[in-house]
């Protein structure tokens, strides 16, 4: 594994060959970059073609990508059936079509009345199994077209809830209407629909303003180069 915390000098010389016969990298991904726009980059970076991520984040996210390439890319999902931790911001009173800060306000609420209390509540209900409803802006796939270009024309459709698994929900800072949290969940948790269904119980609607995924299982972000230095590490001797 490449990790700011396990590579060493000698490493730096890895090949493309040595990225094809499979490695995994820990990236930070920046703010208003899509993971795919990280994968690219890799592949260029090493020579290689064959990568891909263990759990995407959406653009306005940031933090830890899980990267496999060549034959580790078979262990992919024993990293993404892995929990995974988030830290952010549910910002009361406002609500978006995606549920997060990228795309545009549909309805705002005073907040007026909702106080520490309402909000602790309101958090105590999305712990443990919930259901969620997947949003119309993600990836989900309905007759092979993911739903997110579905939602783009302006199509609604019915999607089914699933199960998911909220072990911890941490309020780290309240400042109206900001509210800060720390979340460890399952597989396929959208954090966005946590934010947009905590506005509804709260009757004011609300959506998610900022996301960080600090870790995956074991693995820290901490530990994770960003593109760019990855890029400066390993890209230089490959091309």
């Amino acid at each position: 594994m490449i990790t700011k915390t396990t590579v060493d000098n000698s490493q730096f010389d890895l090949s493309a060959a040595d990225f094809e016969k499979g490695e995994v990298i820990l990236i930070d991904k920046s703010l208003n970059k899509s993971s795919f726009n990280v994968i690219y980059k890799i592949r260029k970076a090493v020579g290689i073609k064959k990568a891909g991520h263990a759990g995407t984040l959406d653009p306005k996210a940031t933090g830890l990508l899980i990267i496999c390439t060549g034959k580790k890319t078979k262990e992919i999902s024993s990293f993404q059936d892995q929990i995974k931790t988030y830290t952010g911001i549910i910002t009361l009173g406002k609500k978006t079509l995606s549920m997060d800060s990228e795309s545009e306000f549909i309805e705002e609420k005073g907040i007026e009345g909702i106080t520490e209390s309402d909000i602790y509540c309101t958090r105590d209900c999305f712990l443990g199994d919930i259901q969620q409803i997947p949003p119309m802006y993600s990836a989900v796939k309905f007759k092979g077209k993911s739903l997110y270009k579905y939602a783009r024309k302006g199509i609604e459709l019915k999607r089914e809830p699933r199960t998911v698994n909220v072990s911890k929900f941490e309020l780290t800072k309240i400042e109206l209407p900001d509210v800060h949290f720390e979340i460890t969940c399952s597989k396929g948790t959208y954090i966005r629909v946590i934010a947009h269904d905590f506005g509804e119980k709260l009757g004011c609607g609300a959506f998610l303003s900022a996301l960080r995924r600090t870790r995956i299982g074991n693995y820290d972000v901490s530990q994770a180069f960003t593109i760019d230095e990855f890029v400066d590490c390993f890209g230089v001797k490959n091309n």
